[in-house]
């Protein structure tokens, strides 16, 4: 089962807010590193759409929300 992954704009904004925190806090390359880390768990689902966890607050939508953690 293949399962398109849609980015909102609010999530990209929230992935640059990540990526500008741990520039400013660690490192431009540990930056880049967190978030490539983000993106590729996301590219998982495509083929393995169960692997998230299902969002409570939306499930009484006809779509299949989920999510996942990365690190902390």
């Amino acid at each position: 089962m293949d399962l398109t992954v849609y980015w909102t704009q609010f999530a990209e904004n929230k992935l640059d807010d990540i990526f500008d925190h741990y520039k400013t806090k660690a490192s431009i390359p540990i930056a880049q590193k967190l978030v490539t880390g983000i993106v590729d768990k996301t590219i998982g689902l495509n083929n393995n759409p169960y692997i998230g966890q299902k969002e409570e607050l939306l499930i009484d939508r006809p779509q299949d929300f989920r999510y996942l953690v990365f690190k902390s």
